[in-house]
């Protein structure tokens, strides 16, 4: 149940819009082992005249970049999962993209099970019922 927001330099696409989602959740889905139906994925647009790294804009690179930043329950994931999933999001916005520049971030938050959630109900809430039910 993630929430992942991506951020893109270029205009805005839909049709690469829906291939990011589809990418994106399936490599949560992957390495991070979330159902894909009900993970969420917000895509916003930046001009490369306007995303900076190292002190020149992206335009003055020739690169694209992305940021990606993904909520996710803390402890449900190890430390290699991550890395994999860092690695292959890297990948995945290098084939999306074209030329990414290497400062192109993801960042995945670990939050408390009692501070996330969906539908009004949080994730401590689901995995305690989801425990009474089992017993």
């Amino acid at each position: 149940m993630p929430i992942i927001n991506v951020s893109v330099t270029g205009k805005p696409d839909a049709a690469l819009s829906a291939a990011i989602a589809r990418e994106v959740t399936e490599l949560t889905a992957t390495h991070l082992r979330k159902d894909a139906t009900i993970t969420a994925v917000a895509i916003s647009y930046r001009d490369p005249e306007h995303w900076f790294a190292g002190g020149k804009s992206l335009a003055e690179h020739g690169t694209n970049t992305a940021w990606l930043d993904i909520k996710v329950v803390d402890g449900t994931n190890t430390k290699l999962e991550l890395e994999a999933y860092l690695q292959a999001i890297f990948a995945a916005f290098g084939r999306l993209l074209g030329k990414v520049h290497e400062e192109s971030y993801a960042l995945v938050h670990e939050v408390p099970a009692a501070a996330y959630g969906f539908g009004g109900k949080t994730q401590e809430f689901r995995f305690i019922s989801g425990r009474m039910k089992a017993a």
